[in-house]
């Protein structure tokens, strides 16, 4: 399933820097801008757990120890939390880089692009930063005028039920927040 997982994301990466490029003039992500890696709960399918922890077990054993000690300091942060959603940085997020970029999950691949949703425009989170996108987006209005939103919705059940994903027959298993798939 991984050997089919890894054919999917490049086709899937290949349209998604399509994507990129048609929104490049809103776009302001850049190396060390880790904004959406700061805060968030981060859905990750079944699939794309396994993927990342097949990266994981191939990190020098000093980056293992400080995502497991992180991931061990986040699973307690949410054992106390009385929130109904717990949001956290991303235990994989070291010295403001991804120790996993190459196995990153869906959510992280699309971040930053706007798409539609039922006709209603999605922005990404860092808009209301003064990041992608805040040059077309009215936050007092809460209004977009971006012309040229993609058509296809980029969320991830969404992705995971698209004609790519039954092209490889990629079975996603249940989508959960990253944090809840290191609990025991």
């Amino acid at each position: 399933m991984l050997k089919r997982y890894k054919e999917f994301l490049k086709e899937l990466d290949n349209k998604l820097e399509q994507y990129y490029e048609s929104q490049k003039a809103y776009i302001k992500c850049k190396k060390g801008c880790t904004e959406c890696c700061q805060i968030g709960e981060y859905p990750f399918s079944r699939l794309e757990a396994e993927y990342i922890m097949s990266g994981f077990i191939n990190l020098p054993a000093q980056t293992q120890k400080i995502i497991k000690n992180n991931i061990q300091n986040l699973l307690e942060e949410k054992s106390k939390s009385v929130a109904t959603r717990f949001e956290y940085c991303c235990p994989f997020l070291i010295d403001k880089e991804c120790a996993l970029y190459e196995y990153r999950g869906i959510v992280c691949r699309t971040f930053g692009l706007a798409y539609l949703d039922n006709n209603k425009v999605i922005l990404p989170e860092c808009v209301k930063s003064g990041l992608n996108y805040y040059n077309v987006y009215n936050s007092d209005k809460s209004e977009v005028t971006l012309k040229n939103p993609i058509k296809e919705n980029l969320h991830i059940d969404k992705i995971f039920h698209s004609k790519t994903a039954e092209k490889y027959q990629l079975e996603c298993g249940k989508i959960q927040p990253l944090i809840d798939w290191f609990i025991q």
